[in-house]
C-alpha cells in the first residue's frame, strides 16, 4: 500500500472518530404555568368552567419555540421546544389560572364535558410574540364567556409583559404572567356574568379596559 494511499485513509479515519466523538446540543423541553394569585375573590357556590375551543396562530402552532427577529423574520430554535402542544398549554394555564381566581370554580379543559350549567369559555389566540432579544412578549387574545342561559361577553384582551431576564425561561414565564392577565379579564366577566361584583385587586382591571402594559 502506498504511502499516499495509508496517510488518505488514517485521514479518512480520524474525521469519522471525530464525527463520531461530537457531541449533540441537548433539547430542552418548556411549560407554561399558572400564576400564583395574591387575592382570590370570596369563595362562591361551586360554578363548573369549560375552556375550549382554544386555537393558536399557525406560526407559533408546532413544537419549536418560534421568536420574533423583525416584522419579517422569526427564529425557530430545534433545541428549545414545548413540553406538548401549545395550544394544549394555553388552555390548561387558563384552566389553572381561573381555578385560583375564583374560588370554588372547577375548571376543565375538555369542552364536550361541559354540562348545561357551565360557563362555556373558548379563545382565539391572535398574537404569541416572542421577541429574541427579550424586551417584552406579547399576547393579543380574543375570547368570549357564554353561559347557559343569556347572551355570551366577548372581549379581547393585549398584554405586553416584560421579559425578566435572559434565555427561554424567563420569556416563557413572561408569556405565564400575560395569559394570567388575560384570565384576570375572563374571571372579571364569568362573575358580572354571575352578577358578582369583581372587586378583588386581581380582577377588577377588567372593568377599567381591556389592555394591559408591560
Amino acid at each position: 500500500m502506498s504511502l499516499y494511499r495509508t496517510l488518505a485513509l488514517a485521514a479518512i479515519a480520524s474525521s469519522v472518530f471525530a464525527v463520531g466523538c461530537t457531541t449533540s446540543p441537548t433539547a430542552h423541553f418548556y411549560t407554561l404555568s399558572p400564576v400564583q394569585v395574591g387575592e382570590p375573590t370570596p369563595a362562591l357556590k361551586p360554578i363548573a368552567i369549560a375552556i375550549g375551543p382554544v386555537t393558536v396562530p399557525d406560526l407559533v402552532d408546532c413544537p419549536q419555540i418560534v421568536s420574533t427577529i423583525d416584522a419579517n423574520r422569526v427564529s425557530i430554535d430545534e433545541f428549545a421546544r414545548w413540553a406538548d402542544p401549545l395550544k394544549s398549554q394555553v388552555g390548561r394555564a387558563f384552566a389553572q389560572d381561573l381555578t385560583q381566581l375564583i374560588r370554588g370554580s372547577v375548571v376543565s379543559v375538555y369542552p364536550q364535558r361541559a354540562s348545561g350549567s357551565s360557563y362555556a369559555v373558548s379563545v382565539d389566540v391572535q398574537s404569541f410574540d416572542s421577541p429574541i432579544d427579550g424586551g417584552a412578549v406579547t399576547l393579543a387574545v380574543i375570547w368570549s364567556v357564554r353561559p347557559s342561559k343569556g347572551n355570551a361577553i366577548d372581549g379581547r384582551s393585549v398584554v405586553r409583559e416584560a421579559v425578566r431576564g435572559a434565555g427561554y425561561d424567563a420569556l416563557v414565564n413572561a408569556h405565564s404572567r400575560a395569559l394570567a392577565s388575560v384570565a384576570n379579564d375572563i374571571a372579571a366577566a364569568i362573575l358580572i356574568r354571575r352578577n358578582v361584583d369583581p372587586a378583588c385587586p386581581m380582577i377588577n382591571s377588567w372593568c377599567a379596559g381591556h389592555d394591559h402594559g408591560a
